[in-house]
């Protein structure tokens, strides 16, 4: 990809994740995990995220609910602070769940919205 996929990238990224987050990342980064987190940045956040087709609260919504489709728990916890970002409300997040209890399954949902539970306390506590 070129120079200007990645640096929409980063902007992207930034603008949804936050700053903080983004230099814990770029200062953790290390010759071995930089091919990945230059494609994560090019392709996830440059290419997908940084399209406008979709709104930033719907493409939020679609990523929270394929990440607990599909059992990557690990990064729920982030991207329902990105929800701060991308517009999407709790309502949205619990709608989102919702559809995954039904079609992937109740168990995925349900440890999900206990992540999300997790998350929002812990935002609610850091104001």
């Amino acid at each position: 990809m070129t120079r200007n996929r990645f640096d929409m990238g980063m902007a992207t990224r930034r603008s949804v994740l936050g700053d903080a987050h983004v230099d814990r990342a770029e200062k953790a980064k290390t010759p071995f995990d930089t091919p990945f987190q230059t494609l994560i940045t090019e392709a996830a956040w440059g290419t997908v995220w940084a399209d406008d087709t979709i709104t930033r609260r719907e493409r939020s919504m679609l990523t929270l609910a394929l990440l607990a489709a599909t059992g990557n728990f690990e990064e729920i916890p982030m991207h329902i602070r990105a929800t701060a970002n991308t517009g999407a409300s709790k309502d949205d997040v619990m709608q989102s769940f919702l559809h995954v209890a039904i079609y992937a399954g109740v168990p995925k949902a349900n440890h999900a919205i206990q992540l999300a539970k997790a998350t929002y306390a812990e935002m609610e506590n850091e104001t």
